[in-house]
């Protein structure tokens, strides 16, 4: 079992940052691929970025790819989303998420624990 918390949303301005972070419960973190997913209203919820469980491999949608970074520590058991060049179209629920490694990145299916999720809001 594992549980996510995650924090680090807020409101912020286009072009603006933030750094949403997924702390998570239990020894076994190191074993799980992490992903951060988004929704927003009215849509469905789409991946975002994801990360290996030891860091070496990452994925990004299209849409964040080289504004967004995904890490992890694993010492600290915490996987980071740095949001970088913030748009209004990225303004959504960010929830992280933790699946077992060699099965897709992308679908929400996947993943088996998943956290609250935290706002963020961009404003133009």
């Amino acid at each position: 079992q594992v549980q996510l918390v995650e924090s680090g949303g807020g409101l912020v301005q286009a072009g603006g940052s933030l750094r949403l972070s997924c702390a998570a419960s239990g020894r076994t973190f190191g074993s799980y691929t992490m992903g951060w997913f988004r929704q927003a209203p009215g849509k469905e919820r789409e991946f975002v970025a994801g990360i290996s469980g030891r860091g070496g491999s990452t994925y990004y949608a299209d849409s964040v790819q080289g504004r967004f970074t995904i890490s992890r520590d694993n010492a600290k058991n915490t996987v980071y989303l740095q949001m970088n060049s913030l748009k209004p179209e990225d303004t959504a629920v960010y929830y992280c998420a933790a699946k077992d490694p060699g099965s897709s990145w992308y679908g929400t299916q996947q993943y088996t624990y998943w956290g609250q999720g935290t706002q963020v809001t961009v404003s133009s």
